[in-house]
């Protein structure tokens, strides 16, 4: 278990009256990288706010071996972080005030923030290059700025585990590439993260990939691996390849 960031088992969910997840198990492994991808409408999205707790859903859920049903919510927020898609934030906070709300799991009702708050925000804004901007409203920032400052207040959270939904969503390819080597370096300092990707090339440098399709998870395994290689391009109707170049999987379309 000391080797398990996540265990789901037989995870069901809905959207209105329509069932989106259909009994999905998976363990997802403690301080690696991994992965979900699949075409649109496999139920990604709605399978990490259901790891999150943030949707209603049967079947369990175990985050660091505890029972996520039975943690207290300060508990869990300590030890998950979250980043969706579209998220929004008062538009006359400051970038720096919405990567302090990250540090609220952190702080007693209504009290200041500590030395240790301003210290955990200002490493997440530096790690993020948004810094520069702490003291602008995010109603001023660019789609990603804003992005950076929202990835920013997960960070600040400090948690063992960070699920993030779209993380690249509005970055401009070297922000891409600064968001991949920040993952890369949360990992090996013993840090857990789970992402939903679009970019496949992307979601192929990760340690793991988990492949959906139809609200129901067709393949986990490691990123290298020819069966993923296969599950990925045929999940996709063959429409990309799976290609090694320059050390890395890349996958491009099939024309």
């Amino acid at each position: 278990m000391e080797c398990i960031a996540i265990d789901a088992r037989r995870i069901c969910a809905k959207l209105g009256n329509d069932e989106v997840l259909h009994g999905i198990s998976l363990v997802l492994p403690r301080a690696r990288w991994t992965s979900i991808v699949g075409p649109n409408g496999a139920g990604k999205s709605t399978l990490l706010k259901a790891l999150a707790g943030l949707l209603p859903h049967s079947g369990t859920v175990a985050l660091l071996g505890q029972p996520m049903a039975k943690m207290r919510g300060r508990d869990r927020a300590r030890q998950l972080s979250w980043l969706g898609q579209n998220e929004s934030s008062a538009d006359d906070l400051t970038a720096y005030d919405v990567a302090m709300l990250g540090r609220l799991p952190h702080q007693a009702w209504l009290a200041p923030p500590s030395a240790a708050d301003h210290a955990a925000v200002e490493r997440a804004l530096r790690a993020t290059q948004a810094w520069d901007w702490r003291g602008r409203p995010l109603g001023q920032l660019s789609g990603g700025e804003r992005q950076r400052v929202l990835l920013a207040r997960a960070l600040a959270v400090e948690a063992e585990v960070l699920l993030m939904d779209e993380p690249l969503a509005n970055l401009d390819p070297p922000h891409q590439t600064d968001w991949l080597l920040m993952v890369r370096d949360l990992v090996a300092s013993g840090k857990t993260v789970v992402s939903v990707l679009h970019e496949i090339s992307f979601a192929l440098q990760a340690d793991e990939l988990v492949v959906m399709d139809k609200g129901r998870v067709t393949h986990q395994g490691a990123c290298v691996d020819a069966a993923t290689h296969r599950a990925l391009e045929g999940v996709f109707d063959h429409r990309i390849a799976v290609h090694h170049l320059a050390g890395q999987w890349l996958a491009l379309p099939r024309i």
